[in-house]
């Protein structure tokens, strides 16, 4: 029951085949908001800006993982665009180059409905001395997408992964209800959101095991988000993915396909004998992809 939704999600997906040189940065669940105290991703915001400017130079196709912009907490979109106007004028500068993919997840599902996009995700506001500028002009919002080797016979599955539980999906509208008025403002109070899957372990944990039991059942190779929580299988186990998020604590992580290989990274402030700050890239793990 669960996992059927999976399946439903790739019946009629879109199919990418994967060309020698492709190179690939899979990121979820930024959850940008709009600066306030609920804002999470607000404290990872430059370590954000930088591995984007990182991808971008280095011609990577960025592939948002759904989640990107939280519109349960949040009603409207402009405010959010406001708030990180810099990076979704980096993000329009990777669709106008035709290396952006943007699925929605369960925070950001309004997303799918092109009038949705069409009337709040197409213009960047004015900054001081410029024009307001038209964005994402055209763009679409699949659930999800399957990234295909031809070559060797391999495709990666890539969803958000909240369609294992009916709250998040069928029920979405019911749980975003509930977050925006009841629990945002007890949030703010420093109570923790109960229906969230990565606040708590165990919704996170009966996630996972939905998600592990498609890719055992299918075979096929899976990667999502949702659950925050970054996973990297071993060669032999199913084959279940996870990109992490970009509201940790301290850093933010994302899945790279470059050059055969798929890599698990990190993205953090370090520092160095001398005491001076910098944005590193850490790799978690890496294997072939092929």
């Amino acid at each position: 029951m669960y996992t059927d939704r999976v399946t439903k999600a790739f019946r009629d997906a879109r199919e990418h085949k994967l060309m020698k040189g492709d190179k690939f940065v899979i990121v979820s669940d930024a959850h940008r908001g709009t600066g306030d105290t609920n804002d999470n991703f607000a404290q990872n915001q430059n370590i954000y800006f930088h591995a984007l400017s990182h991808y971008y130079d280095r011609g990577y196709t960025y592939i948002e993982l759904g989640d990107g912009d939280e519109l349960w907490e949040n009603k409207r979109f402009e405010p959010i665009i406001a708030e990180y106007s810099h990076i979704f004028w980096l993000l329009d500068r990777f669709y106008k180059d035709g290396r952006l993919i943007m699925l929605y997840g369960n925070h950001d599902m309004v997303k799918r409905n092109p009038a949705f996009r069409s009337a709040h995700m197409s213009e960047l506001p004015a900054e001081p001395g410029y024009e307001s500028m038209r964005i994402f002009t055209g763009l679409d919002c699949p659930e999800s997408l399957i990234l295909s080797n031809e070559e060797h016979g391999k495709s990666f599955y890539l969803t958000h992964g909240h369609q294992v539980e009916p709250l998040n999906s069928t029920f979405w509208r019911l749980a975003r209800f509930l977050v925006r008025h009841l629990w945002r403002p007890m949030e703010s109070l420093g109570f923790k959101q109960p229906l969230g899957t990565a606040e708590h372990r165990n919704k996170k944990e009966t996630a996972e095991r939905r998600l592990i039991k498609w890719c055992a059942d299918t075979g096929k190779s899976l990667i999502a988000g949702h659950t925050h929580r970054p996973r990297f299988p071993e060669p032999g186990a199913a084959q279940y993915f996870n990109s992490g998020s970009c509201v940790h604590p301290r850093c933010i992580t994302a899945l790279e396909i470059c050059y055969g290989t798929i890599n698990l990274v990190k993205w953090a402030v370090e520092s160095g004998k001398d005491g001076t700050l910098k944005i590193a890239r850490t790799e978690l793990a890496s294997r072939d992809s092929n």
